[in-house]
């Protein structure tokens, strides 16, 4: 990401100006994976039975806290029926009233843990569908009242089956967002390397390894997560395993992937230097994909779902690009086709979808910051034309799209003639009168370098009447506008001023 603040500085070529680019961008970017931690919604998952289609709501609250009483009493007393009780109690506590109730029972935790341990595999089952219950429930101080529980649903994660690990692991994932010393106790009790060895054991199943994902994620997405999470996560075999099953199966579907592609996007966003997910080859798996999705997309593929595959994946790349050695680049991330799949992509859903592609932006952004050869593909595949046509497109891709073409220039001398042979000086005339001040900046930063780059293209850019637009900015309410205004006209543009009498504005 590059925005020129000190107009003085000559091409912006030099060392010292290289290094303060790059810490720019990385200031940039630690700014925008900060903001999207602070936006993200930690969710609940609730997984139903085989003979439902959507929850049953309750309506009457007298008769289900009723009804939780009659359960919880007959399931105290010895005699048959207890199956038929737990499956009851598992729907009744569905109703948010009705888990209040119930946790206000005393024992009533002690209760369901001795059916949850008992010889009975099917009141086991039941007995983990109540506490499933109660862990989707949206009064936080629940979580707490389940914690006897969750030593067992840890220590039945392997070896049950697959209805019964997928209902330990959602219950898990479950608790955590509520408090965070549910969140420690959890971690003191080894639910990392539980769910490490699950992974490891069933990522056949791939219902299971979705709900693995679901529960993971909640943990990455902790406040201390870069502290205390990640480095365990890390020292496991997770990171192998998610990358195992990131490509989606076409039978199953995309959940499970789906999954494992948000677990590796927290992992990226809260890592420092990602060089341990670059070891694993994470950035050439996820730029892969990017570009076998972004060839569907552009077929016309939008298989339900695909856009939340999609959006991780960006992240994870846009991420550990950073991070990558600029020699290993165009192996590990594939300029040439990475950079049109991702030209499709933000085409792709411009309109349907506008914040991924910006996010689709934001990842060419940063390869092309860091790339000379994804911006010399960007110009040899003519991909420049089109994304120079989205410059009057705001929801903030305008402004990344200007970053992009800034990035392509500052590169070489070469590409600056080639940007105004493709048409962007009377693009910039345009992006000139913005209101958006952002805009109207970083045009004149990418104007700056264009005319530094060659004499041709700033007598051009003055035939179009690109002068006067400049003189009118040296009025603007903003003092860096009119300091970069009049830095152009007089350092850069004055000894052309005269075509300005021969010539017409631009449009």
């Amino acid at each position: 990401m590059w925005r020129l603040n000190k107009v003085r500085h000559k091409a912006g070529r030099q060392g010292d100006s290289l290094e303060e680019l790059k810490l720019k961008r990385r200031e940039h970017e630690r700014a925008l994976r900060q903001a999207r931690r602070d936006r993200q919604l930690v969710s609940k998952r609730l997984l139903l039975n085989d003979d439902e289609d959507q929850p049953e709501v309750t309506m009457d609250t007298d008769t289900g806290e009723q009804d939780v009483l009659d359960l919880f009493l007959r399931l105290q007393h010895s005699g048959p029926g207890k199956e038929a009780h737990l499956k009851a109690l598992s729907k009744v506590l569905r109703d948010p009233s009705a888990q209040l109730t119930f946790i206000k029972q005393e024992n009533s935790m002690h209760l369901l843990v001795g059916f949850l341990t008992g010889s009975d595999a099917t009141c086991r089952l039941q007995a983990v569908r109540c506490l499933h219950e109660l862990s989707h429930s949206p009064h936080s101080n629940l979580s707490s009242a389940c914690l006897p529980a969750t030593p067992y649903l840890l220590t039945y994660l392997p070896g049950q089956s697959t209805k019964f690990t997928e209902l330990c692991l959602y219950t898990l994932g479950n608790l955590c967002p509520d408090s965070d010393a549910v969140k420690e106790k959890l971690l003191a009790q080894g639910i990392i390397p539980a769910l490490a060895n699950c992974l490891e054991n069933q990522r056949h199943n791939l219902a299971v390894v979705e709900a693995v994902g679901f529960t993971l994620s909640q943990f990455l997405q902790a406040k201390n997560a870069p502290e205390k999470i990640i480095p365990m996560v890390l020292a496991s075999s997770l990171l192998s395993n998610l990358l195992s099953v990131l490509t989606p199966d076409p039978k199953f579907g995309l959940a499970p992937a789906i999954e494992c592609a948000w677990c590796l996007h927290y992992l990226t966003s809260s890592t420092k230097d990602n060089k341990e997910v670059l070891a694993h080859g994470a950035l050439l798996q996820c730029s892969s994909l990017l570009v076998s999705l972004g060839g569907a997309v552009a077929e016309g593929n939008k298989e339900e779902g695909l856009e939340l595959f999609i959006c991780p994946l960006l992240r994870c790349v846009g991420n550990l690009l950073s991070s990558c050695p600029e020699n290993e680049l165009s192996a590990q991330a594939g300029d040439v086709r990475m950079v049109a799949a991702l030209c499709a992509l933000v085409q792709a859903f411009l309109q349907s979808r506008p914040a991924l592609a910006r996010e689709s932006a934001w990842v060419l952004n940063n390869l092309t910051a860091l790339s000379s050869a994804s911006c010399s593909a960007l110009l040899t595949l003519n991909l420049v034309p089109g994304l120079i046509k989205l410059l009057p497109f705001s929801h903030g891709i305008n402004t990344m799209i200007l970053r992009i073409l800034a990035n392509i220039a500052h590169k070489k001398k070469d590409f600056c003639a080639e940007l105004a042979r493709c048409g962007l000086l009377s693009a910039l005339c345009a992006t000139l009168k913005m209101a958006d001040q952002e805009m109207v900046t970083l045009s004149m930063d990418v104007l700056y370098m264009l005319v530094v780059g060659g004499p041709q293209v700033a007598e051009e850019f003055v035939r179009q009447g690109g002068f006067s637009l400049l003189e009118a900015l040296q009025y603007n309410s903003e003092g860096a506008i009119r300091r970069r205004a009049t830095h152009l006209l007089e350092e850069q543009l004055l000894s052309y001023s005269s075509c300005c009498l021969e010539d017409s504005p631009c449009s």
